[in-house]
């Protein structure tokens, strides 16, 4: 997201147990974020005014892939047709769920799906027909 100098972003909890914990932030700034884990309702405001870019993350949520930045430009809304924001089709992975996990649960139904098929051919068929009977 991109901001002008002086911009007050509000954050707005949805859900529980959540914070904001800057990574990386322009020289001379001071944002502290909000440490202390929350939930829904809170909200919490900081107005940017150095020039620069804020990366910052959820820690609890972090390796789901709750991160974000913040970048404090002079003109947001001038070229490249940047500003407005929202709206449109977003990337798998800029949801909040690394690529990853949804080939892990596509295994994890094909894995039941042969389970399932194996164990209908056992019962309806039996045993192999080379394992041995007891019989000469």
């Amino acid at each position: 997201m991109k901001i002008a100098p002086g911009t007050t972003v509000e954050f707005v909890w949805d859900s529980n147990n959540h914070n904001i914990i800057p990574e990386s932030q322009p020289d001379g700034a001071n944002w502290e974020g909000h440490e202390t884990l929350e939930n829904a309702g809170f909200t919490y405001s900081h107005t940017f005014e150095t020039l620069g870019e804020y990366e910052y993350f959820c820690q609890p949520h972090q390796t789901t892939g709750m991160v974000a930045s913040i970048e404090v430009v002079e003109n947001p809304n001038a070229g490249g047709g940047g500003g407005g924001g929202g709206g449109g089709e977003k990337e798998l992975h800029s949801l909040g769920v690394p690529i990853q996990a949804h080939w892990v649960g596509a295994a994890t139904i094909l894995g039941i799906v042969v389970t399932v098929i194996f164990t209908f051919y056992v019962l309806k068929y039996g045993e192999s027909a080379h394992t041995g009977t007891g019989r000469n």
